[in-house]
């Protein structure tokens, strides 16, 4: 028989993990720093198990301990859901969602319609985190994910839905382009100063070239004169004039409509990964979460493919 001493220190636990420290967890909760300290000791024994890694400022979660937060937070996300489905089907959206965006087009795309849709609903606690790494929502309990490229193979228990493709183009700034020239052929690019997207384990990613074929895409490894790991850290260099780099439109659009970046080699650029959003649908009748989809669904289900900017002279 389920025994409620189970449920004992588990609010305390999660709230530990997300604010990062006991102080922080017992101002969040009105509690003393040595209740809160107490509390998680008591879970700790009795579940014979170090939950959390402590310094002087700051405690993290061990492997146990990150493997008892996902579990705690499903629990707690299924107690929730279970009061909120005795209430109005169209009560206010609120409490917790949990979210995961790439990072680059997650700040720059996805966060602002987050941001209006708090305004609407200020009773909404969305939790964001941004990885480029693909996630498992129901193995990680997170609600809602934007995922750019990835396996288009779905769970049943996950609603998707398709927001379109990225478009690449190569771009560069306009001093570089003034001091370089500007390259006509893909086979120019061997002159150029190329700026790859490099991976942590040493990896590139290679670019894509429109092929003669309609539709066909051509994938070739560059020879790099810098590589960078993050989209913002290419626009950055890209701007400063360091070379040439091929880039999602969504990230350098306004860069482009001010020109200070120029699109190269039009003719050759082509579309890249497919974008989705993919959502728990046990949990998708909920207000809060249901309240987000559409946001997002309805801003994000945008146009985002096509050439938005011909190459232009320098």
């Amino acid at each position: 028989m389920f025994s409620s001493e189970r449920l004992k220190g588990i609010d305390v636990f999660v709230c530990v993990a997300e604010s990062g420290s006991f102080k922080a967890a017992a101002e969040r909760m009105s509690l003393t720093g040595s209740a809160i300290s107490k509390s998680v000791a008591r879970l700790e024994s009795r579940l014979g198990a170090r939950l959390f890694d402590r310094t002087t400022r700051r405690v993290s979660l061990t492997d146990a301990g990150t493997a008892f937060y996902r579990t705690c937070t499903g629990v707690l996300a299924d107690l929730e859901e279970a009061e909120l489905s005795l209430r109005a089907e169209d009560a206010e959206p609120q409490g917790r969602v949990r979210l995961d965006l790439p990072a680059a087009f997650g700040r720059s795309q996805v966060m602002p319609i987050i941001l209006r849709c708090i305004q609407d609903y200020p009773r909404l606690v969305p939790h964001i985190s941004f990885t480029d790494r693909f996630i498992d929502p129901l193995q990680e309990g997170v609600d809602i994910v934007v995922t750019i490229g990835g396996s288009q193979v779905w769970p049943d228990a996950l609603g998707h839905r398709y927001l379109g493709r990225e478009w690449h183009v190569f771009c560069a700034s306009p001093v570089y382009l003034a001091k370089h020239g500007i390259p006509m052929t893909d086979r120019d690019l061997e002159h150029h100063q190329c700026i790859a997207y490099g991976w942590p384990d040493g990896k590139l990613s290679p670019w894509n070239f429109a092929g003669e074929r309609p539709g066909e895409t051509v994938r070739k490894q560059v020879s790099p004169a810098l590589v960078v790991g993050d989209g913002e850290g290419l626009v950055a260099a890209v701007s400063a004039g360091c070379g040439i780099a091929q880039l999602p439109s969504w990230l350098i659009q306004r860069q482009l409509e001010e020109g200070t970046l120029i699109e190269v080699l039009a003719h050759l650029a082509t579309d890249g990964m497919v974008i989705n959003l993919a959502w728990q649908k046990s949990r998708e009748k909920l207000p809060k979460v249901s309240a987000l989809l559409e946001a997002l669904a309805a801003n994000l289900c945008q146009p985002v493919e096509g050439n938005p900017r011909k190459a232009v002279d320098v």
